[in-house]
């Protein structure tokens, strides 16, 4: 019956975290379409995109920050290639690096920024994307939290 109870508590517990995930937001870099997942809380940005072994192909995670600072990312745990776009206030990508997965290599943003995209490895540059390139809609993501 203990075993049941915690099972039980287990499900519940999972479910009740799975449905308090946001849907994605759209963003758009010219014409093309972004369903970004929003990371805005300290735990979503630590654990960014973890232990996943696919990331659909339009899909991105996009993280929030509370402040312009210059923000960096490595790849432990993370198991697929990524692109990171590290973004202005106003959406302009101001450098993009690509990252290998399961290296500790820091990749930061060479100036203070509040946003970054990260994508499929090699999402940006196939559609000619670069540092300038404006990424909208932005302002639909909540805001971030400490």
């Amino acid at each position: 019956m203990r075993n049941a109870a915690i099972s039980f508590f287990l499900i519940l517990l999972l479910a009740s975290g799975s449905a308090q995930a946001a849907p994605p937001i759209e963003l758009a870099a010219g014409m093309h379409r972004i369903e970004a997942e929003v990371a805005n809380t300290p735990g979503d940005r630590a654990t960014g995109l973890m232990n996943r072994a696919a990331l659909p192909p339009q899909r991105g995670m996009l993280f929030v920050f509370p402040e312009a600072g210059l923000q960096c990312f490595w790849m432990k745990n993370t198991l697929i290639p990524l692109s990171i776009a590290f973004l202005d206030d106003e959406g302009r990508i101001v450098h993009i690096a690509d990252m290998q997965p399961q290296t500790l290599e820091n990749h930061c943003s060479p100036k203070p920024v509040r946003f970054a995209l990260e994508m499929n490895a090699g999402w940006f540059s196939r559609r000619g994307l670069a540092a300038g390139t404006r990424i909208g809609g932005l302002g639909q993501a909540p805001p971030a939290h400490f």
